[in-house]
């Protein structure tokens, strides 16, 4: 049976406190810490709030699978700031951010941080070769930070960014980071299913680049939006027989953002569906 994690960042109008105790209440193995708001933005993590969250943790017998440094609203929103911006101070804060975040994952025992692959195109005056360069240059800055902590940077292709789809993720792998171990795959089953990719053949194709797993349905139309468990199409059961295939030893963290108003809900609603596979 495979463990679950849970992200906190579908409880963003809770504390990251009551997030832990609900994720933790349904039955998860692990949280996701969202590094961003009011929950883990390493910033104003401070070090009373960080020791609290460790004897949370404890407590509840709950480890950290993953840190989603993916957004930023503090300083910008969902994407921005991001690693391709014209701006140069910009860029500069999102490679900070960063490289936080590689300090927390290594504080809390988390493996990876899953990372922006790179930020939106649109409206941006700059090709694709111009936009990896700036991508891998900042990418370039974390690594030795990340390799250090033995934390992997994950990078995760999302519909509407630079890299969306798993060739793009490994285009620019082997481009720039061919023999760099610290670099990554965060897989993201419903993204690779909206731009047309099998989720359960890319973890069999590219199983030594899947670092960390995140999880949620999609509707049939292939829209990027997140949907519990069980209310779009994404066939579960073959994601789970292609992690045991090639016998991934990372975790698979569900991700529903969107939620913020009904977290523990659905929440409640992904472990009763994915429980019924057999997965848990």
């Amino acid at each position: 049976m495979r463990p679950l994690a849970f992200s906190s960042n579908a409880f963003k109008k809770n504390t990251l406190e009551e997030s832990i105790e609900a994720i933790g209440e349904i039955g998860y193995a692990a949280v996701e810490l969202m590094a961003d708001l009011h929950h883990a933005y390493p910033p104003t993590f401070d070090a009373m709030r960080r020791d609290r969250t460790r004897q949370l943790l404890a407590d509840r017998k709950l480890v950290v699978s993953n840190i989603n440094a993916f957004t930023h609203f503090v300083e910008g929103d969902t994407y921005h700031p991001t690693w391709i911006e014209d701006d140069p101070s910009l860029r500069e804060k999102r490679i900070t951010h960063t490289l936080n975040c590689i300090d927390l994952a290594k504080e809390f025992g988390a493996k990876t941080i899953s990372l922006q692959p790179g930020g939106p195109m649109i409206g941006m005056k700059l090709s694709r070769d111009q936009a990896a360069e700036r991508f891998a240059e900042g990418l370039s800055r974390c690594v030795d930070a990340a390799r250090k902590n033995g934390v992997i940077l994950a990078i995760e292709p999302e519909p509407g960014l630079f890299i969306q789809t798993a060739a793009e993720y490994l285009e620019f792998k082997n481009r720039f980071f061919a023999n760099e171990d610290a670099v990554k795959m965060n897989c993201d089953i419903g993204h690779l299913f909206c731009v047309g990719d099998d989720p359960a053949a890319v973890i069999r194709e590219l199983s030594p680049h899947v670092a960390h797993v995140h999880l949620e349905d999609i509707g049939k139309n292939r829209v990027h939006q997140h949907l519990t468990p069980g209310k779009g199409v994404i066939d579960f059961a073959s994601i789970f027989a292609a992690l045991k295939d090639v016998e991934f030893a990372g975790w698979t963290t569900v991700e529903l953002y969107p939620y913020e108003t009904t977290a523990a809900g659905v929440a409640k609603r992904a472990w009763e569906h994915l429980s019924r596979l057999g997965e848990l």
